[in-house]
Order: C-alpha cells, then structure tokens, then sequence
C-alpha cells in the first residue's frame, strides 16, 4: 500500500514500484503488526522501510506515514475495503458480510484487530478461520462428520513459513501444534539467487547498497528465474552488462538450507504435538513457494506420502474461506455448524471503550481471556464492567454485569497482573472471572447474554455497527491517544518530582515545556498531533530515564562484592 504526496491511496501489486522509489511511505507486511506492542517489533525495526514508532512500551504499534499515524488495524481495514469493492465490481453486487482467514499462531488480540479491521471495511465478519483449516476444507478435508484424521498443513510464503498440525473430529479442526518462522520465505530463495549473481560477475557489494534500483532489477530478476525453473532447467539473461545465468542444479543448492529449516520446523511441531510421521494422515501444501519442485520433493520424502498440491497454493486458503461462508450462508446441509455467540462480549476499559474478549459467532463452548494492569500508584480496587455489542463505545452496547475486584496489593501502576477470563458454556452462561495474579486474590459472576434480547435487536446491533465503523474507530483513535497522553503525562510528572535532583536545570525546563505543549494538544482533538507530541516528550525523557536507572544500579551494587556478598 503506498500514500502518495496528495493523499492518494494505492493498493496491491500497482503499489510494489514504489518499494524502490518512495519506500518511507509504501506499507509492506502490515499483517505482522495487527495486535502488536512496540515491544513485540522492536527486534525487527530494519525490516521495516516505514516508520514504526517504538516506545519500548506494551501499547499497541503505530505506523508514521508523513505526519499522520495509523495503526495497522487502519491499514488492514483499507487493504479490506480495497479487496471489498473489487470483489462487488467483479459480482455486480454489495458485499456486508465476509469470512477472513489468519495464521493459526495469532492470539486472541491479533484475531480481534483483524474483526476491527473488517469491521472498518463495510463488513460483518462472520467467522475468523485459521488458515490451515481453511486449507484443508478447500480440500474437502473435514467435509465429512464422520471422518477422523491428522493433517500437516505446510505453509511457505513470500516473506514467511509456518506448519500446524491439525486433528479433525465430528467437523471439528482442533490446532494440536504450530511451529515456523515469520522471517522465512521465497524471498529468502531470491535473496540466495541474487547474492549468487552478485559473486560470479564480481560486483562490488558496498556499490550496489547505494544503488537501490540495480539491487531491486536483481531481486527481481532472481523471481523470474525461480518461476522458470518449474518448466526449464536453465536460465540466461541479462541485467545491463550483468549476465544472470543459473541452472536448476544449482538453484537447488542454493536453497537447500532454507527447505531444510521448514524441514526441522515439521520435526518440532510434530514433537510439540506428540506425533510422529506415521500418524500424519494428509500433507497440505499452501503458499506459492510450495511450487519450487525441491520443497514438494523434501515435503513428501519427509512425511513419506504424496501431497496435495493440486489447487492453486495461492488460492487454497480463499477456496476453504469461501466454503466456510458457503456453509455460514446456509447453502450446504451437509456441514453441521455448532452453535454459536449471537454478539460480541467485553468489558468497559479506560476512557468508555469496550474491549472485546470472545468476538461474535465465536463457537460455544468457548473460553478466552486478556491481562490488564492497573492505571494510577496504590490502586486496591478495578471495577469490572460487562457488556455486549458490536459497537467501540461502551454508551452504544448493552451491559449485563459489573463487580469490583477488591484487595490488589498497593504497587505502582502497571505492576498488577490481572487476568479477566470469559467461560460461555454450551448453555449460553457466562462466568467471567478476574485474577491478580501476583496476590491470587479472585472474583467472578455469571450471567447470561442472550436474556431478554431478540433476533430483529441483534441485526439492528449489526448494522449500526457497521454504519457506524467508521466514526467509532475515529472516536476509539482519539480516546486511546488522549488515554496514552494522560499516562505519559502522569508518568513524567512523577519521574520530575521523585528524581528531578538528577537533571539540570535545562532538562527540567525542557521537559516542563514538551509537558505543558503534549497537555495543550490533548485540548486539540487532534488525534495525530497528540501522537507528536507523545512521541517528542517521550524521545526528549528516555535519556534522563535511562541515566537514572544507571544511577540506580551503581548505588545498589556499592559496596557489593563480585559474588554478590558484602564486603
């Protein structure tokens, strides 16, 4: 996805050239970030050619593109909306409703993000689906109640690989393991090609780090010819005077190493799951490098039986999405669908937002749960309020409960550890239980969601939150920046009063300035100015933070000994 200088947006392969030309500003990989703290990325801050701001902090991952801040539930929701009109343009109808598929190893926050992401879109998401499953349906795999079988799903991508391991009973796909790397794929393979070329014309690797184009006119050349090598066994052409020539004998030896890793990474998911090759009924293939014929070959040899590969390895995991939503459309009988939650159920959290914790039409029985932590010093009591709905706002949705968490232990904020777990049993009770898990201290209540609540008010529900996506993920933006001010506001002012002795007098006056300009933006509204102004008071504090942490160090190691003992 590429923003240009005019606020123009483009999507899809048009927007892959500007990776070259304007690559601050062209969005690659935003599904990485969905559900993401900056911690979780701060690792893998060079793969990225955008600007992903870190602040070393749990809140979730923001993107700079300009002066504008986005998050990757923005993006994705863009990305949707894109795929939505192409797909109205190609049937000649509205498209509401979708069934979008994820990775089996996102947790409940990415899945979540991905149902805002959808929601921003125009769509009612009906069901998110692992992509291994949906794999295997397209397969016609689990199609058949009766059958009972245990399928390895190998997914190798562009930029990414992972395998699960999957056991279906009665029509019902159970994740027994997963296992892959996130940094391995057939761009892997082009990268091994290219490097090849660049060692046999001899070319001066520091001069092709300032040469983007050529470098890019490289990679791109090695695509092409680990295509060709499904119909050829010899490639020759040119790059201006470079000559790029390569046989498939030694293509395949220069992606030997990386085949073998996705190897070792089915030898670990298999041992995570206490299997062995022989219980594997069914090899998945998935992914368009699943192509290259020494992938299928290693695949099969190690499994020891044939696999699927038959389908389009792009196009697998959509063909089982759309059977899903054939089936969720009532339009297969021979699929029992289990019952599910007619709408989201949450809790209320900081500035009125509900935080969904088991999403609509999520099966039942189903569990799920999230930590939260504490917002100011010395704070013994969270109010826990529940509700229902599809809506950002608390004020929109439908509250069934509220019960207080008493006798936190008195720590500063952040350190409690709470633990609020959601059980819907097959009856439709919920019993939500809230843990400190540092006291073990414990409170729960039951109730039960669907009292009192009709078919025509659950659509209504629906479709004001659909009507409304957009004005409430602007709302929830905004309360989340004021939210995340508020905090860092709070937190500087006690850092000044508890260690100002340790900064000079034009450090102090510096960080009173960027406090008092960070309290005048949070009068703005202005979403993204607020985001600056976080951002300048928090890159102007961390030095101090990190200078008295040092402080505090060697004065708790003075007068220690090397073993830890006193002098």
């Amino acid at each position: 996805m590429h923003f240009g200088a005019t606020g123009d947006i483009t999507v899809g392969n048009e927007a892959k050239d500007f990776l070259v030309t304007d690559p601050q500003n062209t969005i690659f990989s935003v599904k990485r970030l969905l559900g993401r703290s900056y911690a979780d990325v701060k690792d893998y801050q060079s793969f990225f050619s955008y600007k992903v701001i870190d602040d070393d902090t749990e809140s979730l991952v923001k993107i700079k593109v300009g002066d504008k801040f986005y998050t990757p539930i923005e993006l994705s929701g863009l990305i949707l909306k894109e795929l939505k009109e192409r797909a109205e343009h190609a049937l000649k109808t509205a498209v509401t409703r979708a069934v979008i598929t994820v990775p089996a190893y996102f947790n409940d926050s990415q899945r979540q993000a991905t149902r805002d992401a959808g929601k921003l879109a125009g769509l009612d998401v009906l069901r998110i689906v692992n992509e291994p499953t949906a794999a295997s349906l397209a397969y016609g795999l689990g199609l058949n109640p009766e059958e009972t079988k245990t399928i390895a799903v190998y997914d190798l991508g562009g930029g990414t690989f992972d395998v699960s391991i999957l056991q279906i009973q009665n029509g019902i796909f159970e994740v027994l393991s997963t296992n892959g790397d996130t940094f391995l794929g057939g761009d892997d393979f082009d990268r091994a090609i290219a490097d090849y070329w660049i060692e046999k014309n001899n070319l001066d690797k520091s001069e092709l780090a300032n040469n983007r184009e050529l470098t890019q006119e490289l990679r791109l050349k090695a695509e092409e010819a680990k295509k060709a090598f499904a119909h050829q066994s010899l490639f020759n052409e040119q790059v201006g005077d470079i000559w790029c020539t390569l046989d498939s004998k030694t293509f395949e030896q220069l992606i030997l190493p990386k085949v073998q890793q996705t190897i070792n990474s089915c030898q670990n998911a298999l041992k995570d799951a206490k299997l062995t090759v022989a219980d594997i009924d069914e090899v998945v293939m998935v992914g368009g490098s699943t192509r290259t014929a020494l992938v299928k070959k290693m695949v099969s040899e190690f499994f020891g039986r044939a696999v699927h590969d038959d389908l389009n390895p792009d196009e697998v995991v959509a063909l089982g999405a759309a059977i899903q939503a054939d089936v969720l459309a009532g339009n297969r009988s021979d699929i029992l669908l289990l019952d599910v939650t007619p709408l989201s159920l949450g809790i209320e959290t900081m500035g009125g937002l509900m935080d969904t914790i088991i999403p609509r039409n999520s099966k039942i029985p189903t569990k799920a749960g999230r930590q939260y932590t504490t917002s100011k010093d010395g704070q013994i009591n969270m109010k826990i309020a529940v509700y229902q709905g599809e809506r950002d706002l608390i004020k929109e949705n439908r509250k069934l409960a509220e019960f207080e968490l008493k006798g936190i232990p008195a720590m500063p904020a952040g350190f409690p550890k709470v633990d609020i777990n959601f059980i819907l049993n097959a009856d439709g009770i919920l019993k939500v239980q809230a843990i400190e898990l540092r006291s073990g201290v414990k409170q729960e209540v039951e109730v039960k969601p669907a009292y009192g609540i009709t078919d025509d008010l659950v659509e209504q529900m629906l479709m004001d939150s659909i009507t409304n996506a957009k004005d409430d993920v602007s709302a929830r933006m905004l309360i989340e920046a004021k939210t995340e001010a508020e905090q860092m506001i709070y937190t500087v002012e006690r850092f000044l009063e508890k260690n100002g002795q340790l900064l000079s007098e034009q450090e102090t006056k510096e960080t009173n300035e960027y406090t008092k300009a960070l309290k005048s933006a949070l009068q703005s509204g202005d979403k993204d100015l607020i985001h600056t102004k976080i951002d300048e008071l928090n890159n102007l504090t961390r030095p101090f933070a990190e200078r008295v942490m040092d402080v505090a160090i060697a004065t708790a190691m003075k007068g220690k000994s090397i073993d830890g003992e006193g002098e």
